[in-house]
């Protein structure tokens, strides 16, 4: 049992230590706030890179490389690279689109690839789309890979150990981006973290650790916030790789529940998901997809409310 805890333990002292070096100033490039931003000073952005030079200890501990971790390092590279010198979209979805296809390749997964690189490109930047209120990120990377470390350990899964380093390793992390925050993630952070949350939610099922729904749940109140805006946005005629506040997590902040409020919201609703999501699976697989209809239902009345508190919010400012 202790053996198991040693990787999430070497995850842990590295993320911190390699936080207290970026932390140091001039290590990060900075982030301004701005009109489309929701914070009002400038911070340090890109500190999601000692999640991962943790997370990256626990898997040298723990020899030999899976067949993720290339495909990982390319997401990672590229994600620094855009933090600290800017690169074009396409740029970034053509690595992400090369990782995601490596990953098939060294994996040789029965997936249809098609869906599955939708799948895990979707999700890589759609954890990026949702990184914009101190700590939601972080906070929801922990729930949900702690979620997959449960369910890979009561299935015997022999990388339990190493999904319980990635919670481990944001854990650090976690405590200077908490309101208001002293750091944050940067595409270094929120696009690799979205990319394995991708990659470990198919692997799972593939390897029949978990049905297809329960990565879904897991995830499914970012997941559903992500993807209902984009929609919208692509509805509207709007560029959706353009930044921007309307989000719903960002319109709770606007409306004045502040970061501190909407993280404890969003905690809430990932602590429901992803608990209902591993309790259905040990207890009544049967029942998933229900559970997952449930949370649709649940969240799509919480949209309801905030669309009408901005509509609310912006008549009386007119």
């Amino acid at each position: 049992m202790m053996s198991s805890l040693v990787p999430a333990l070497i995850a842990f002292i590295a993320a911190w230590v390699a936080l207290i070096w970026l932390r140091k100033p001039g290590r990060l490039p900075a982030d301004p706030p701005n009109q489309r931003s929701l914070h009002e000073r400038t911070t340090p952005r890109g500190g999601g890179l000692a999640i991962w030079v943790g997370f990256i200890a626990a898997c040298v501990w723990t020899l030999p490389i899976r067949p993720w971790l290339p495909p990982l390092l390319m997401v990672i590279a590229v994600s620094v690279w855009d933090d600290r010198r800017g690169l074009p979209v396409i740029a970034r979805l053509m690595v992400q689109l090369a990782a995601a296809a490596l990953w098939f390749i060294l994996d040789e997964g029965s997936i249809n690839i098609a869906i599955g690189l939708i799948a895990i490109i979707w999700m890589a930047n759609l954890f990026n789309f949702m990184d914009g209120s101190d700590g939601l990120a972080a906070t929801v990377a922990i729930l949900g890979f702690g979620a997959y470390s449960f369910a890979s350990a009561a299935n015997g899964n022999a990388d339990a150990p190493l999904t319980l380093a990635l919670p481990a390793a944001a854990l650090p992390f976690l405590f200077f981006n908490w309101p208001p925050a002293k750091i944050f993630l940067g595409d270094v952070g929120a696009v690799p973290l979205g990319f394995l949350a991708a990659v470990w939610g198919i692997s799972g099922w593939q390897n029949q650790s978990w049905p297809a729904w329960f990565p879904v749940l897991v995830f499914l109140p970012f997941i559903a916030d992500a993807t209902v805006t984009l929609i919208r946005r692509l509805a509207r005629g709007q560029r959706i790789w353009e930044p921007h506040r309307v989000h719903f997590y960002q319109k709770l902040v606007q409306l004045g529940l502040g970061h501190r409020g909407t993280l404890a919201l969003y905690a809430a609703l990932m602590a429901g998901t992803s608990l209902s999501a591993v309790a259905a699976l040990l207890r009544a697989p049967a029942a998933g997809m229900l559970l997952l209809g449930l949370w649709a239902v649940v969240l799509t009345l919480l949209y309801i409310s905030i669309d009408y508190s901005w509509r609310k919010s912006e008549q009386h400012t007119q």
